[in-house]
């Protein structure tokens, strides 16, 4: 019995221990924090938990494959490259108005016809906004970054896909769609400088030719400004921008590592070491509008600009270096820069470049569309920026005899096409062809290159070239 009676106390000290306990106050659980959508801004935003701010997180991944006629056997015909693409996009509202910060992240790696390279990150967008206020890395305010572009290849125009400079910039508002904004933005927008060879044929150049120069330090940044409308049609722009252009010591040379001035052949004179700071601009008016006549969905777009001395507005908008300004088609490469110092003065002459680019899209069904578009630029140097090849032996010979070289005038056209395949939302496949001719101002010399793409001596007469460019892009947006 005594072994069942201390069972049955056990248990009735347990069960009444339980009730006592039960009797306590309960430790509170912690809340459970919910991510909640924020839909002020759109589709994608939630909060962030435990803040007021909004953030939305997408990204891209594109695939792209380029054929590029080549010149020689040593170039290569066919590119491809892979790019990721991450976006961060957080908005606050404050007393102040909209406190906005946006980062977009790329890595790219290409080859072949791209140019082969590691993989390269790169910070393509990182600013805030805060009011009107913008400060950061951001689309350059010249251009107009609502413009429906959706060229694969590059047009002569400040595109929005590729205008991404440093910059702080106020933007006023005026209601109604208009607005108005003043930028301080970075001012070498590409290698803008004129330094590359000048040749002749078996002598050396004639002593008359432009003289290169190579870009100093910066001293103010370029100052931008544009006043835009934005409507339910669709909107319109107009931009100005002023680039400084100041040189590094074109009138010093070094001659048996001493350091001499230059001199002048018709004053028998030395250069000054520096040419007097010069300055350009540039003016553009881009619009667009929706075309329902055509088709529900349907745009076109517009985009015209002219440049004295600041011909990085114009250059398709590449916002990083490119390697001794040339542009041309196959083996014919011009000269590109936004002066040169004049052979005679010892002062800056600038350049001109000015042109227009548009396009059209239509949407065949709600997944099919085709966009047509197209760019026409002329490049305008002084006259005593070109000059002709003396005629020898040797330039007849070789069937050059009046070509002209140094800058040379010329155009440049740009026509493509692309039809794209979305089959579902945020996800394309697309095909694109693209012609480029370029039309020089007279005959120009063109250097001879063998088999393998290296440089013979000697050259060839030209009055134009033209090449062709097609594309493969497959791209998921999230």
């Amino acid at each position: 019995m005594m072994p069942v009676r201390a069972a049955l106390l056990g248990s009735v000290a347990i069960i009444a221990s339980g009730a006592q306990g039960a009797d306590l106050p309960a430790k509170p659980a912690a809340p459970v924090e919910y991510v909640r959508i924020c839909s002020t801004y759109g589709t994608g935003f939630f909060y962030i938990p435990g803040t007021e701010t909004c953030l939305r997180v997408s990204g891209r991944v594109r695939a792209e494959y380029l054929y590029l006629e080549p010149d020689d056997r040593a170039d290569d015909m066919i590119g491809f490259r892979a790019r990721g693409r991450l976006n961060l996009d957080t908005r606050t509202a404050t007393a102040y108005g909209l406190l906005r910060t946006y980062l977009r992240m790329e890595m790219t790696r290409n080859t072949g016809a791209y140019g082969d390279s590691s993989t390269s990150p790169n910070i393509a967008q990182a600013f805030i906004q805060f009011g009107g206020l913008t400060a950061g890395r951001a689309v350059s305010f010249f251009t107009n970054p609502d413009l429906p572009a959706p060229n694969f290849g590059d047009l002569r125009f400040d595109d929005p896909s590729n205008a991404e400079v440093n910059l702080l910039a106020y933007t006023f508002s005026f209601g109604n769609g208009f607005s108005a904004t003043l930028s301080l933005e970075e001012g070498q927008r590409v290698n803008n400088d004129l330094d590359f060879p000048l040749f002749g044929v078996g002598t050396p150049p004639p002593v008359l030719a432009p003289i290169a120069f190579t870009y100093g330090g910066e001293r103010i940044p370029d100052v931008v400004a544009n006043l835009r409308y934005t409507g339910t049609w669709g909107g319109a722009q107009i931009s100005g921008a002023l680039h400084q252009i100041r040189d590094v010591a074109f009138g010093l040379t070094s001659v048996d590592g001493v350091t001499v001035p230059v001199i002048n052949p018709v004053t028998g004179l030395p250069y000054p070491a520096y040419a007097d700071t010069e300055y350009g601009f540039a003016i553009g008016a881009h619009a667009y509008a929706n075309l329902p006549f055509l088709g529900t969905g349907d745009t076109g777009w517009i985009s015209a600009t002219y440049t004295d001395g600041a011909v990085g507005y114009i250059n398709a908008g590449q916002a990083g270096s490119i390697g001794s300004a040339f542009i041309g088609a196959g083996p014919l490469q011009l000269p590109f820069a936004d002066a040169f110092v004049d052979p005679i003065t010892g002062e800056f002459e600038n350049n001109k470049a000015y042109g227009i680019a548009g396009g059209i899209n239509h949407n065949w069904t709600p997944t099919i569309q085709t966009n047509v578009f197209g760019s026409w630029m002329r490049f305008d140097a002084p006259g005593t920026a070109q000059y002709e090849i003396p005629t020898t032996a040797a330039t007849t010979a070789a069937g050059i005899s009046g070509a002209t070289t140094g800058l040379v005038d010329f155009n440049e056209y740009r026509v493509g096409v692309n039809a794209i395949w979305t089959p579902v939302e945020g996800f394309l496949i697309g095909v694109e062809a693209l012609y480029i001719r370029v039309d020089p101002r007279g005959r120009v010399a063109v250097p001879v290159t063998d088999a393998t793409g290296a440089p013979t001596g000697t050259f060839r007469s030209t009055g134009s070239e033209d090449a062709w460019e097609g594309r493969l892009r497959i791209q998921r947006d999230f």
